[in-house]
């Protein structure tokens, strides 16, 4: 395989589990090539993750790695990690391990059959527990029915999409961006592939229930403003139970004359029409603070530290390849083209033996 393949990796927290993975990596893309990165994003971590990175990053030539100032979010590193990507083919996957490795050799081949984006489908997970197995049910299937957007049960930030569809990506500029929503409102040729994801080897999970329901919140209100027209209809029915409970009262005072105070009926209805009437402006709010968030224009993410590949890439003379690679210096073949770019312009210098002799 001719092309980079680059590996996107948000991390957070993850110090046990970093090394595991990229060694798992490495020895996958290895075996299929050596023209590959690893990036790595430290979404703010607050362990040894970091550390963690830096040590892999001395020692691998393919891991690139980025630390973000704070915590900025699952979906704003991958964004992060997007930007700094040079690859043809693109992956992201989780650093928990629970998006399988072993399943990238199987995306790279549908990507090489001409599909832009490969979706990976978690039929089951292992230690699931009910309540998240039922709650991310529901999100998946009232996400596709508000949007119209076909998002499946199951379907992750786990997936290979090409540089083409990366390449949108960048021009959008959302403050709350919803990325597995927003590659599959762009309709690129997409195949699938099911896995069983196995339980978290270390650690435990950082999404936590609030940051499930503000997951959800930001899906739902980045692609559809489908809540409000709800609002509306709410609106317009209870105005109509209100007009016949008006009716009613009119009655019962002018023609039966005999009208009960029942005050208890009456706090009950405004309680529900008030409850109701927050109800809706919440919903508002929402879409309001959308707005204000756009209008701050401010950065999606602050990349503290960025640490380079140490590889040098080049192209075999004596075998006539036209294949670049990617090695460390002191892995470096005896005869190659040093390639390196500088304004958009590429300069070859031709080394005949060790890079030491020149």
């Amino acid at each position: 395989m001719s092309c980079m393949i680059s590996i996107i990796v948000p991390a957070f927290n993850e110090k046990k589990n970093v090394s595991i993975l990229c060694k798992k990596l490495e020895a996958i893309l290895g075996s299929r090539t050596n023209n590959y990165e690893i990036i790595i994003v430290d979404d703010g971590s607050i362990d040894d993750t970091w550390s963690k990175i830096q040590q892999l990053s001395i020692n691998s030539p393919h891991i690139q790695a980025l630390k973000l100032s704070r915590n900025f979010g699952h979906q704003k590193a991958l964004l992060a990690g997007f930007h700094a990507a040079r690859g043809k083919a693109i992956i992201t996957m989780d650093a928990d391990l629970q998006h399988p490795p072993e399943l990238v050799p199987i995306l790279l081949d549908y990507w090489e059959k001409g599909y832009k984006v490969v979706n990976t489908i978690r039929i089951t997970t292992e230690n699931e527990g009910f309540f998240k197995k039922v709650t991310s049910k529901v999100f998946y299937r009232i996400f596709s029915w508000l949007t119209g957007i076909s998002l499946k049960e199951g379907m992750a930030d786990f997936r290979l999409i090409d540089a083409e569809v990366v390449k949108n990506i960048k021009k959008i500029n959302e403050s709350h961006i919803f990325i597995r929503g927003l590659i599959q409102w762009m309709g690129f040729k997409a195949a699938e592939v099911s896995y069983h994801a196995p339980k978290r080897q270390n650690g435990s999970s950082k999404y936590t229930w609030c940051k499930m329901i503000r997951f959800a919140i930001v899906g739902i209100t980045a692609f559809s403003v489908f809540p409000l027209r709800i609002s509306i209809a709410i609106g317009l029915i209870t105005s109509i139970f209100a007009f016949l409970e008006l009716g009613y009262i009119l009655i019962v005072s002018l023609i039966f004359k005999n009208a009960v105070p029942g005050w208890a009926s009456i706090i009950g209805l405004i309680s529900l029409l008030f409850g109701i009437l927050f109800i809706l402006l919440g919903m508002i709010g929402e879409y309001i603070g959308r707005i204000f968030e756009a209008t701050k224009k401010r950065p999606m993410y602050i990349i503290e530290q960025h640490l380079k590949p140490n590889f040098v890439e080049y192209k075999n003379i004596n075998n006539n390849l036209s294949e670049t690679s990617s090695f460390s210096k002191h892995e470096l073949p005896d005869d190659f083209t040093n390639i390196t770019s500088n304004k958009n312009q590429v300069r070859k210098k031709e080394f005949h033996g060790r890079l030491n002799k020149n």
